[in-house]
């Protein structure tokens, strides 16, 4: 450049430099807000969790199941899914396949129930610390009006696990009469007890409030929008042939029809138990967690919502750590393996599913199986313990220390 004739751009080069600028700004700014891609899963932790799948199977503890694993949120999500085994093996066998639609059992609890309530709670319809009197009036004598919203989903409401289901009852109206008649076995507040009287009691409340069938509400509100487009209570005719069957009865087995007892006789509706669903439909809504309550432009909660839900809620001198609704560190919590930290969450069910979501590692495993059928003989407590510790090692960007073992109370002899 001649420095008797400096260089001066014309107004059309002071544009294009501006918005050059502008432009390598906004890049850098994306940049450096955008979480990074997550790098791939450890491969041979991956083939140990198969391998620990194929042989659960070997030894009959279920015929099948499908695996979802996945990391980094909503934006950069890695995820690796599979099915193993069989669908079903009475009356004659088939494969099972990722688009199985399973008998959810208790994860109805944090599926169906614990999201219902949570959202009346929200919009100001129903408060945590008022008396479940308040909504069900006739809970009431003998200690039970002393009982809390809060109380029956953290499982301290004293409480029995179950109402009796050996006699000819049916529907909702009864079970509640049954529940309402129960006598607390310890007062409310003090003690932990799993109890599925307490979720049913919760979807009794969300209807009441809301003026509609638990089944509907939770079709609207949330598996709708959620595009959870194979979860739901009562499934349809046409999905029959992708569900996976349970147990076997008279030589039949049951097949879109809840297997838990009280729920079955309850119509199939309940807050505890009834919901059928599929992997990928639960990594949508474990994704919507992890997102602080929104998916793919639907906000279901606000982030406060999601950490009231998935933090301690219950008192201090309880040695078992639950959520709202959700299992933090109890008897119940297997699916955490041995490295996912406290402060993760998730829930198991009877028929052989779990969920367990980390939101500090921003993971989430999910292992759903029918292992009763065709009979009760199949347990998946030690595969889904193995399946939490294989996830977190999976994880090539995660360093986890093993926490302490904390001093826990066993859980109860109703088993999830």
């Amino acid at each position: 450049m001649n420095p008797a004739f400096p260089y001066r751009p014309l107004a059309g080069e002071c544009f294009l430099w501006l918005r050059l600028a502008l432009a390598l700004a906004l890049l850098v700014s994306g940049c450096a807000t955008r979480p990074p891609a997550p790098r791939a899963f450890r491969a041979d932790k991956l083939v140990a969790m198969d391998a620990a799948i194929q042989d659960a199977i070997a030894r009959h503890q279920c015929p099948g199941g499908v695996l979802w694993l996945e990391h980094g949120g909503a934006v950069n999500p890695r995820a690796y899914h599979r099915a193993f085994g069989s669908r079903a093996l009475v009356p004659a066998p088939e494969p099972m396949t990722e688009d199985t639609i399973f008998d959810a059992a208790s994860l109805t609890k944090v599926v169906a129930g614990t999201p219902a309530v949570m959202l009346l709670v929200e919009r100001g319809q129903v408060q945590l610390d008022a008396p479940v009197q308040t909504y069900l009036p006739e809970f009431t004598g003998a200690g039970r009006e002393r009982v809390t919203v809060r109380e029956l989903l953290t499982h301290t409401s004293g409480l029995p696990p179950d109402i009796e289901t050996r006699t000819a009852w049916q529907g909702q109206a009864a079970a509640v009469r049954k529940a309402c008649a129960e006598a607390l076995q310890s007062v409310p507040g003090t003690a932990f007890k799993y109890s599925d009287i307490n979720f049913f009691l919760l979807g009794e409340i969300v209807q009441r409030v809301t003026r509609t069938p638990l089944e509907k509400f939770v079709q609207r509100e949330i598996y709708g929008p959620l595009k959870m487009e194979d979860t739901g209570f009562l499934p349809p005719p046409g999905k029959q042939a992708r569900i996976a069957p349970t147990e076997v009865v008279a030589g039949h087995p049951w097949r879109g029809v809840v297997h838990d007892p009280t729920a079955r006789k309850m119509g199939g509706v309940a807050g505890h138990a009834g919901l059928f669903t599929t992997a990928s439909d639960l990594a949508r809504y474990a994704r919507m967690l992890l997102n602080g309550g929104e998916l793919d432009g639907f906000r279901l909660f606000s982030p406060a919502t999601v950490r009231l839900m998935t933090r301690v809620q219950t008192p201090p001198e309880i040695s078992v750590r639950r959520g709202l609704g959700w299992d933090i560190a109890s008897g119940y919590s297997g699916p955490r393996g041995d490295l996912f930290p406290l402060g993760s969450y998730g829930h198991t069910g009877w028929t052989g599913g779990s969920l367990w979501i980390d939101p500090f590692s921003r993971t989430f495993v999910i292992f759903l199986s029918n292992r009763n059928h065709p009979t009760e003989a199949g347990n998946l407590s030690a595969l889904r313990h193995h399946l939490g510790t294989l996830a977190a090692e999976a994880l090539p960007d995660v360093d986890f220390t093993p926490p302490p073992a904390p001093s826990l109370t066993p859980g109860s002899s109703h088993v999830q």
